[in-house]
């Protein structure tokens, strides 16, 4: 009877901290051809708001035939102007609470809801008026995002690209770990005045068409444990539990043992 109860209790643990490959798995209810699948890809276009910070360099030829930044009055040719991506984003103008950036020989300028390639087409009207053969280029220095939960590498983390899918945020954070899980991770979404929150399920191909997938700046990523954590974490107790039982049945044979 004791070997039964043993043998049942090891079968429950050994069981329940199992892990099947399915679970591991990314997308995994794709469909399996030889052939393409096509999903629609609704790519956002990220509209700024206050306190985000951008990178505006207004760029006009000299006398000499160089090229001057007008904002920053520094002088640029072809040799120094190919950097690596961050060195980018070293100086930026942020958007005040009502909306407007402040900028040299422009003023303030509403860009609060405009897309960054709004705001480059309109500093660059603003330019054409004062300068000829104007070069504006813009970019989003804040595309900052966040992955904590389950993951091996959590932490904050910058974008230096135009698009960031979830799968790939959660890459440079190491992937998930080993107490992940692919199916319930959470994407926290602040918007204008509001947070928005969207529930993902990285095995389901549906990821690939929800508006989740590509990562907004500031956004929360969020990987759930599983129940296996819980139940490793709990494993000492459920252990200290097993040996007490087992303890008490192999004293109760003994005693009876002993009464016969």
């Amino acid at each position: 009877m004791m070997k039964k109860a043993l043998i049942l209790a090891f079968s429950v643990i050994v069981l329940a901290g199992c892990t099947s490959q399915k679970q591991l798995a990314y997308l995994n209810n794709l469909p399996e051809t030889t052939g393409e699948n096509h999903f629609n890809l609704d790519i956002p276009y990220y509209k700024v708001q206050p306190r985000d910070i951008i990178y505006i360099s207004v760029k006009t030829q000299t006398a000499d035939g160089g090229l001057t930044d007008i904002l920053t009055g520094q002088n640029s040719n072809v040799s120094n102007q190919v950097v690596g991506e961050s060195t980018q984003y070293v100086t930026g103008y942020s958007v005040d609470p009502e909306g407007m950036l402040n900028l040299p020989l422009f003023g303030k300028t509403p860009v609060s809801g405009k897309t960054i390639y709004e705001i480059r087409d309109q500093i660059q009207m603003m330019a054409d008026s004062l300068f000829r053969h104007a070069y504006v280029e813009t970019r989003l220095m804040s595309f900052r995002y966040t992955v904590i939960g389950e993951v091996k590498n959590p932490g904050s983390f910058y974008n230096y690209s135009d698009q960031l899918t979830v799968l790939e945020a959660i890459g440079h954070a190491g992937g998930v770990g080993d107490f992940g899980s692919r199916r319930k991770v959470l994407v926290v979404r602040p918007v204008q005045k509001e947070t928005v929150t969207y529930n993902l399920n990285l095995q389901d191909k549906s990821i690939l068409e929800s508006p989740a997938y590509f990562i907004a700046p500031n956004d929360v990523i969020i990987v759930q444990q599983t129940s296996k954590k819980v139940f490793n974490l709990n494993l000492p107790v459920y252990s200290l539990i097993i040996s007490s039982v087992t303890g008490a049945i192999t004293t109760a044979i003994l005693v009876r043992n002993y009464v016969k």
